[in-house]
């Protein structure tokens, strides 16, 4: 069967249980240790530590760090000094500086790889979408547009997510990071950036609301709105083409609160002097199964065997999607004069000191 690969999970809340199932799937793979102080949920048989630091003790191939964003850059740096392999949930971090750090470390270390968690590129509309874009039959992308959002729930403003100092941003950061990348993906890179950024109701000192507005050197344009206040649970990705569209909705989660996971597509129909008509019909794929989480895992897990780059989630590349995300934060002046609520945010300190 080849090597086993013995693997560490640092932080086993509601993340290192999905990839610690995930991990099950593979024969060749052993989740030897847990690193939580107060662990629930952990199978007899693996060993648990309270202090990352420990986690070398056993021996491990890979770690999984899965903790809250103030603490990734440290994990992840120690680990790969290491010579482990690391999987890292994202954010990357709390700021671009952090990710500066986690580079560094990795090209100091060429021997071992770096994934960062960005797995909506891995469901499978999505995966469907781009085949349909890279294969030009729609013509090229005109803009792309992007809603995603959730409703809050108990004790929501309580939770370390918005709390900036632990985060490093509230909404943008946490969940719409999945729609920046998945612009890129799209689209590249962007290189002018408008934004209002609201703390429209929740009582944190986070963002609760981005409206953002990004254009590349092509001329493509992407909007987004991420949302703590979408009381109803939405993800919407609309990629519209020279020829017709592709229209991602809902995606499917453990929570299956945004939905069933479709695509629509439509192709333009013509007058008689080629001029669109309206309402094109649509065609609509279901899909009912996420696969997302083991398509990502085959990935990293074949990267090391076969000493490939990181096709998805390059550190490289979450540098470039933290600094778009940054750069967003940076873009509402009016926020930073009048509320002071991002004064002193991690993005300016890192902006001031690469």
């Amino acid at each position: 069967m080849g090597k086993k690969y013995r693997i560490a999970i640092v932080g086993f809340g509601k993340m290192g249980k999905i990839r610690a199932s995930c991990l099950k799937k593979h024969q060749d793979l052993e989740l030897a240790v847990i690193c939580e102080p107060n662990p629930v949920g952990v199978e007899s048989g693996i060993s648990v530590v309270a202090d990352y630091r420990k986690v070398l003790d056993h021996h491990v191939d890979i770690v999984y760090v899965c903790t809250p964003n103030k603490y990734i850059a440290e994990n992840v740096c120690f680990f790969l000094n290491h010579g482990k392999h690391v999987f890292s949930e994202k954010p990357p971090g709390r700021n671009k500086c952090d990710v500066a750090k986690m580079l560094e470390a990795q090209r100091s270390n060429p021997q071992s790889k770096l994934k960062f968690g960005f797995n909506h590129r891995y469901h499978q509309a999505v995966l469907d979408a781009k085949s349909l874009a890279d294969k030009g039959r729609l013509g090229k992308i005109l803009w792309v547009r992007g809603i995603y959002g959730k409703g809050g729930g108990p004790r929501y403003d309580q939770n370390w997510r918005n709390e900036r100092e632990m985060s490093g941003g509230g909404i943008l950061i946490d969940q719409g990071i999945h729609m920046i990348d998945l612009f890129r993906l799209f689209c590249g890179d962007f290189e002018e950036v408008k934004a209002f950024i609201g703390q429209n109701y929740w009582p944190a000192n986070v963002e609760d609301n981005a409206f953002v507005m990004l254009r590349n050197p092509s001329g493509q344009v992407g909007m987004l709105h991420s949302s703590a206040t979408q009381w109803k649970y939405k993800f919407q990705l609309d990629i519209y083409f020279e020829k017709g569209y592709a229209s991602i909705a809902g995606i499917l989660s453990s929570t299956m609160n945004y939905g069933t996971e479709t695509l629509s597509i439509a192709r333009n129909v013509y007058d008689g002097e080629g001029y669109p008509l309206p309402n094109p019909e649509e065609s609509i794929n279901y899909y009912e199964e996420d696969h997302s989480w083991d398509l990502e895992l085959n990935e990293f897990i074949s990267a090391i065997k076969e000493d490939a780059p990181i096709q998805v989630g390059s550190c490289e590349e979450a540098y470039k999607t933290m600094e778009l995300i940054e750069a967003i934060y940076r873009s509402d002046q009016h926020l930073f004069s009048k509320t002071g609520i991002f004064l002193g945010h991690p993005y300016e300190k890192s902006h001031t000191s690469q």
